[in-house]
C-alpha cells in the first residue's frame, strides 16, 4: 500500500492484487501503481501463446513511459498544493491532463500495433489488451479516467457501488440497442489496445471526496461475482489489503474461470493514513515487450 500525491486536501492510497485463478495456468492480467504519476491502471491481455502477457505488460509500460516523459516536459502542477501556473483555470488543468492521457493511450496502442504488424498479423488480429485506469489530479481534487475494453472502474461512496465505465463489447452494444435474438458472448470486445491502428478511448473527469473508494478490476471479477456481493465486501472491509484479498476470494467462491485482478484506490484527507507509509505495496508488473 502506498500514499501518493499528497496535497493540503486529499491523498490517494492504492493497493492491487492479481492471480491466475483456479483454471488458467498463466496470468495475462497486469496492473500498475505509479507513485510519482498518481497513476493506477489494469490491463487484461489476450492473444494466446504468452502474447496476452506481452500485450498487457507492454501496454502498461508504454502508458507509464509516455506519461513520465510528458510530465518531464510540462510544468509541475499540484504537488504539495502548488500549481504550475497561478493564472491557469481548472479547465486548463483538466484539458492538459486529458491530452497527456490521450497521448499515452495512443502510444500504448501504437507500440502493440507495430509489434503485431512485425509479427505478420493483419489489422484486427494479433495480441491485444484492455486498458482501464485513472490519474489523480490533486490540484483539482479529481481523477481523470481512461478506458478501452471490458475491464471496469467503479466508485464506492456512502455505501453505494456505481459502475463508472461502459464495456466496449458486442454484448453491451446489443443490450443497449435492444437487438432481437440471442445476445453475443460477453467477452467479444469491440476494441482493445493493439489489434487496430487507432482506438477510441473513453475519458472522464471524476471529482473525488474524502472517503471515496475507486475499484479497478478485470472481468475475472465482475464477470462472475454479482454487483451486490462486491458492494457488500467493500462495505464491511475497510483495510485496502484485506479488501483486495476478499475480492479475490469472492472470485474463487463464484468459480471464476479467468484471471482476476483487483486494484483499490482510496481518497482521504491528507495525513489521515500516515501508517500506510510503513506498509509495503504489492508488486505490480511493469514489464515491457519481450
Amino acid at each position: 500500500m502506498r500514499q501518493v500525491l499528497v496535497n493540503a486536501r486529499l491523498a490517494m492510497q492504492a493497493c492491487g492484487m492479481s492471480e491466475a485463478g483456479e483454471v488458467r495456468t498463466r496470468n495475462e492480467d497486469r496492473f500498475v501503481v505509479d507513485d510519482a504519476l498518481g497513476l493506477v491502471a489494469v490491463a487484461d491481455g489476450m492473444g494466446g501463446h504468452m502474447a496476452g502477457e506481452v500485450a498487457s505488460s507492454g501496454a502498461l509500460a508504454a502508458l507509464v513511459a509516455s506519461l513520465a516523459g510528458g510530465q518531464a516536459r510540462l510544468p509541475k502542477m499540484g504537488d504539495g498544493g502548488e500549481q504550475g501556473d497561478p493564472d491557469a483555470t481548472d479547465l486548463d488543468l483538466r484539458w492538459n491532463g486529458t491530452v497527456r492521457l490521450r497521448r499515452a493511450v495512443d502510444c500504448a496502442n501504437a507500440l502493440l500495433y507495430e509489434e503485431n504488424r512485425a509479427r505478420g498479423h493483419a489489422d484486427g488480429d494479433g495480441m491485444g489488451s484492455t486498458l482501464t485506469g485513472l490519474q489523480f489530479l490533486p490540484a483539482l481534487g479529481a481523477a481523470l479516467s481512461f478506458h478501452v475494453g471490458d475491464s471496469r472502474l467503479y466508485r464506492y461512496r456512502d455505501g453505494t457501488l456505481v459502475q463508472l465505465t461502459r464495456d466496449h463489447t458486442a454484448y453491451q452494444l446489443a443490450l443497449e440497442s435492444g437487438a432481437p435474438g440471442e445476445l453475443p458472448p460477453r467477452n467479444l470486445l469491440l476494441q482493445a489496445i493493439g489489434p487496430a491502428p487507432a482506438v477510441a478511448p473513453d475519458f472522464d473527469y471524476h471529482e473525488v471526496r474524502a472517503g471515496d473508494l475507486l475499484l479497478l478490476c478485470s472481468d475475472g471479477l465482475h464477470g462472475w461475482v454479482p454487483h451486490a456481493e462486491i458492494a457488500a465486501l467493500l462495505r464491511r472491509e475497510d483495510a485496502l489489503h484485506a479488501a483486495c484479498e476478499g475480492l479475490l476470494g469472492l472470485s474463487r467462491r463464484h468459480a471464476s474461470r479467468d484471471n482476476v485482478t483487483v486494484l483499490l484506490a482510496r481518497f482521504d484527507t491528507a495525513g489521515a493514513h500516515d501508517e500506510a507509509k510503513n506498509m509495503a505495496a504489492p508488486a505490480s508488473s511493469r514489464t515491457g515487450l519481450a
